[in-house]
């Protein structure tokens, strides 16, 4: 008779364990976003990938559950080298220190269908460095590739960036850079322009791009000439 009262504790013990774990928390997990979008034109360090055609792209991201850790692929129209494709795989950390924002990523990039045998493909890996106060925000950006796709070799890219928000759905931008490349041309580029939220997962981007390389400096190409970009993209 002595042992009832603890079988009792023990079949009460058994039935309330599943409740429990219902109530208990579940782990936090991670979460995927996507996003995609259309633009006049492909610019990246204020050079045209597209040779001033329009273009567009598709990424998804998975992001851990504190958005410190984050990878993903991406996809987006070109012209380069005979191809008009480029996938990216993306990763990286995005930590806070000392009240800045720090992003730092490796991409490693493939041209697909490229007119070559082999150095389609390239790393790039990229460190930001951001602060907002308010409703202005800036950020400082190094970019380094230790060898580029095809005959493109070595290059380091180094950026200053502004952003306000007028508005909850309005902000204005700018920024300049500089690149430096082993082959090919070192220039100054720079723009300007402005972000409308037009809906909560629609937004429209419109700037002028511009470089210091255009002209005759570079012949045969017009990659570096300014244009004026629109682009609309959706997140989700």
């Amino acid at each position: 008779m002595t042992l009832r009262p603890l079988a009792l504790a023990l079949l009460a013990s058994a039935l309330a364990a599943p409740a429990l774990a219902q109530d208990a928390d579940p782990a936090p997990r991670g979460s995927w976003s996507f996003g995609a979008g259309v633009q006049s034109d492909n610019r990246s360090k204020q050079v045209s990938k597209s040779d001033g055609d329009p273009s567009v792209w598709a990424l998804a991201e998975y992001a851990s559950a504190d958005g410190a850790f984050y990878f993903g692929p991406a996809v987006e129209t070109v012209k380069s080298n005979g191809a008009e494709v480029e996938v990216s795989l993306i990763g990286g950390w995005r930590p806070q220190v000392w009240g800045f924002d720090v992003d730092l990523s490796a991409e490693h990039k493939w041209l697909v269908d490229a007119a070559m045998t082999d150095d389609a493909g390239a790393w790039e890996f990229t460190a930001d460095l951001i602060r907002s106060i308010g409703p202005v925000e800036g950020k400082l950006r190094l970019q380094h590739t230790p060898d580029g796709v095809g005959s493109t070799e070595a290059w380091t890219w180094y950026e200053a960036r502004a952003s306000w928000d007028q508005s909850p759905r309005l902000s204005w931008s700018g920024g300049v850079g500089q690149r430096e490349q082993e082959v090919g041309v070192d220039y100054v580029g720079w723009d300007v322009g402005a972000t409308w939220q037009v809906t909560d997962r629609l937004e429209l981007d419109a700037r002028w791009h511009d470089t210091d390389a255009d002209g005759p400096a570079v012949v045969g190409t017009e990659i570096y000439d300014g244009r004026f970009v629109v682009g609309l993209a959706t997140y989700f």
